[in-house]
C-alpha cells in the first residue's frame, strides 16, 4: 500500500499526480489526512481523504509518500506522521518518498546522511547540513529505499519512479506510454 500524507496546504500536484500514474499501474493508494478526512491543499484544492493518518499500519512493502508546498510545516507537527516516517527508515522492507520542500524533513529528521537526494530549489543546504548529497540536476532521486523529487513541476518524473519501484521498469513504462508522457 502506498500512503500519501496530505496535511493542510498539501502541494496538489505532488500529492494526485503520484496518486493516479501509481492507481494506473493498479499500485494501492490510500490518500491518508493529516488533521482532517478533508485537507485543503496549497492552492485552495480540497481533497477527501481516505483515512486518516491515525489510522496507518504498515506492513511489508508499503511506501510513505510525503507531498511538498506550505504543508510540510503540518507534516512535520504531527507526531503520527512523525512516528510513521521513524517506522519507514527504520524497517528495511519499507519506501519513503518525498518530493519538494518534504525531502528537507527526512533531512532535519537525520534520516538522510549519506544518501543522494533532491528538493525544492533554494533548499539544498537543509540536505547539505544533515548530512545529504543534493542532486539538484536530477527531478528525482532514487538511492535505496529512498526517493526524492524536487518540485511540482517534476510530479510525473516523481510519481513513474514510484511506479517503477513498486510495479517494475515495464509497467512504469506502459504508464507513461499510456498518458503519452514524453518528459
Amino acid at each position: 500500500m502506498v500512503y500519501i500524507l496530505l496535511a493542510p496546504g498539501f502541494e496538489e500536484a505532488e500529492a494526485l499526480v503520484p496518486a493516479d500514474l501509481l492507481r494506473r499501474a493498479n499500485v494501492p493508494v490510500t490518500l491518508t489526512g493529516v488533521g482532517g478526512d478533508c485537507v485543503t491543499g496549497a492552492h485552495g484544492v480540497p481533497v477527501r481523504a481516505d483515512a486518516a493518518v491515525e489510522q496507518v499500519a504498515l506492513c511489508a512493502g508499503d511506501m510513505l509518500v510525503l507531498p511538498g508546498g506550505p504543508g510540510v510545516a503540518a507534516l512535520e507537527g504531527s507526531g503520527a506522521v512523525l512516528s510513521l516516517i521513524r517506522q519507514a527508515a527504520q524497517q528495511e522492507d519499507l519506501w519513503l518518498a518525498a518530493i519538494c520542500a518534504a525531502p528537507t524533513l527526512l533531512a532535519r529528521m537525520e534520516l538522510l546522511p549519506g544518501r543522494q537526494a533532491v528538493c525544492y530549489p533554494g533548499m539544498e543546504d537543509d540536505l547539505t547540513a544533515h548530512g545529504a548529497t543534493p542532486r539538484m540536476e536530477c527531478s528525482t532521486v532514487r538511492d535505496g529505499r529512498f526517493i526524492t523529487g524536487r518540485a511540482p513541476g517534476s510530479a510525473f518524473d516523481f510519481g513513474l519512479a514510484l511506479v517503477e519501484a513498486l510495479a517494475g521498469p515495464q509497467t512504469a513504462q506502459q504508464v507513461r506510454a499510456g498518458i503519452h508522457y514524453h518528459g
